[in-house]
């Protein structure tokens, strides 16, 4: 979506220039909380920050994630998100007997709300010794047509929940929860793609543009319409109460601008790497701290640089996208905003979202945004909504 090396630059300094004095300001008053339970040091160095930063957060937010579990079981879960596709895209999944490659995985069949069929979503949520960590969206067999057929797709979102014993069933924490949505963003890309080729439907866009389908939809699991409509005690049946809703959308912001420094250097170490012209007349350690010194909220630590260990950039893809994690959020932040403005089931925004979703590639993706959002993404909607302006 970016086009050119000079746009994304542009893009970086109009996110890094407002959050700058704020992050800096963030680290100050940690330091200071830091130096009232005791910290001797003149400043705290980044391998500091971590330890402080949990230390402020659980006096400040009190958030208790053993407390919050029971409210949100993985079966509620489940229900929660076809719910939400329901009422925003008038989908249904429906259980169905297929053969599976393990027991703990689950079939749906995916229908139109005209009955027609959709996709085949597979769930497969826990651990196993075959299987790797984290979290994922994958696809089987992608949407085309083939020798005039059509052939819809078969899905797959994989987690590593905690399995349930004979006495608790599996809860996640709201975390969890928010990446169950994430990858479930994923998923409605690739089981709403109408096209002909596979290379041009689902995920297959702009490496810039495939997170905005699964970070929009994280926004709806700090709604509080939303949580209340499913999120209850899983033994009492007491709804989540209020107090620890505003909880969870408080800590939401906690050291925002921080953070949201740290992944633009990032994508600023990646920029000054990928423009080069010429070999450096310097070490990797000086290119590196150059390049970066304008941008540091924490001192800079001699001996240490990122450049040497930043798989992302040198063997996972990403080399000249990193910025695009920002440039996703931008797309969400920008694109939520619409539907807080008209309401976070309206019908009509989500049919204009569903559109987006449903060329996948095979439109320009910025023209695809316009469509849907009447304007082209504004950085100004990301500064809002991590609380920097």
């Amino acid at each position: 979506m970016a086009k050119s090396g000079d746009a994304v630059l542009e893009f970086i300094g109009e996110l890094m220039d407002p959050a700058l004095p704020v992050a800096k300001t963030e680290v100050k008053n940690l330091n200071d909380f830091a130096k009232s339970k005791g910290f001797e040091g003149d400043i705290i160095m980044p391998w500091d920050f971590s330890y402080w930063a949990e230390k402020l957060r659980v006096e400040k937010y009190d958030l208790n994630v053993e407390e919050m579990k029971p409210y949100f079981r993985l079966e509620d879960c489940i229900d929660a998100l076809f719910s939400l596709a329901n009422r925003l895209y008038g989908i249904t999944f429906e259980p169905i007997d297929l053969p599976v490659y393990h027991p703990d995985v689950k079939v749906y069949d995916v229908t139109d709300n005209d009955g027609t069929h959709l996709s085949l979503l597979y769930l497969d949520f826990f651990p196993r010794a075959s299987k790797r960590s984290g979290a994922w969206m994958t696809e089987f067999r992608g949407q085309k047509i083939y020798n005039g057929v059509e052939e819809r797709p078969f899905i797959s979102l994989v987690t590593n929940f905690t399995k349930p014993t004979a006495d608790t069933p599996s809860l996640l924490t709201h975390d969890e929860f928010i990446t169950m949505l994430h990858e479930f963003g994923h998923a409605l890309h690739g089981m709403l793609a109408q096209g002909r080729y596979p290379s041009q439907t689902g995920t297959n866009v702009d490496r810039d543009f495939v997170e905005l389908p699964s970070q929009i939809l994280e926004n709806w699991g700090y709604e509080k319409e939303f949580l209340n409509s499913f999120a209850k005690h899983y033994e009492t049946g007491q709804p989540i109460p209020d107090e620890m809703i505003e909880k969870i959308v408080d800590a939401k912001n906690y050291l925002s601008a921080y953070y949201h420094m740290r992944q633009i250097q990032f994508g600023i170490l990646d920029m000054s790497w990928h423009t080069l012209t010429a070999m450096p007349d310097k070490s990797v350690i000086e290119f590196e701290k150059d390049a970066l010194k304008a941008s540091n909220v924490l001192p800079s630590v001699p001996e240490c640089i990122i450049s040497t260990s930043f798989a992302h950039i040198f063997s996972g893809g990403y080399a000249s996208g990193y910025y695009s994690y920002k440039w996703a959020e931008v797309l969400s932040a920008d694109g939520f905003t619409l539907f807080k403005e008209k309401g976070i089931f309206d019908k009509e925004t989500a049919d204009k979202f569903r559109r987006l979703l449903e060329q996948g590639g095979s439109v320009d993706a910025a023209e695809l945004y316009r469509d849907f959002r009447g304007h082209d993404p504004q950085p100004e909607a990301l500064l809002r909504q991590l609380g920097i302006i």
